[in-house]
């Protein structure tokens, strides 16, 4: 029985990283700001439209923060 493997080795380069933490900052900032929105409206709603939802307003930040991070 016989085996192939490849390996390839890429130099990673001071611009690579800086792209790739640019790209994880600017992911953290889009779900931050998602999160702060949908905080925001949740809490615009009245306790009757949050009541409707099924919702009251101590579960306004996990729902936040579970629709925005999937956790």
């Amino acid at each position: 029985m016989a085996f192939v493997t490849e390996v390839s080795l890429r130099n990673i380069t001071l611009t690579d990283r800086a792209i790739a933490l640019w790209g994880t900052i600017k992911d953290n900032f889009v779900k931050r700001r998602a999160y702060r929105r949908t905080v925001n409206e949740l809490c615009a709603l009245s306790s009757a439209e949050l009541n409707d939802l099924g919702l009251n307003r101590s579960m306004i930040r996990r729902i936040a923060y579970e629709t925005t991070y999937g956790v």
